[in-house]
């Protein structure tokens, strides 16, 4: 059965993602996941290349990682994030925008689509600030 696409999201929207675990398959369950770029498969299916977000570990960042907190107020409102997220700009993946890879969340405040919500422009710096600090390593 073939997949079905999504309209693409914009760069800095945050949508609900299978992140694989190994290469080629979709993690067991949908997790946020930062969009960074866009990407064309050799098929010509259109994707994304989104950057890894977790719950876990919230208190811990490395290079490359910035968190979205309750602290955050409005910028935390509009991410659509139900819990701390921490992004890492390290872990990213080029991925069909397909259903495959791609999930509506439970309570999607973005019509049928997998966005969760958007980087608000008061957070930028900061993951503008992770991405440097990657790039020095």
């Amino acid at each position: 059965m073939a997949a079905n696409a999504f309209p693409l999201p914009a760069l800095g929207d945050i949508v609900y993602c299978r992140f694989p675990e190994s290469i080629g398959k979709p993690g067991p369950k949908p997790r946020p996941a930062l969009v960074v770029g866009h990407a064309t498969f050799a098929d010509q299916t259109k994707g994304v290349v989104v950057a890894y977000g977790t719950s876990q570990g919230t208190n811990r960042l490395h290079s490359g990682g910035f968190l979205i907190s309750l602290a955050d107020g409005e910028a935390y409102r509009v991410a659509g994030l139900s819990d701390p997220t921490k992004f890492d700009l390290r872990q990213t993946q080029a991925l069909p925008y397909t259903d495959e890879w791609f999930r509506v969340p439970p309570t999607p405040a973005h019509g049928q689509t997998p966005k969760l919500g958007i980087l608000h422009p008061s957070l930028v710096r900061r993951a503008g600030a992770a991405y440097e600090r990657e790039q020095e390593h």
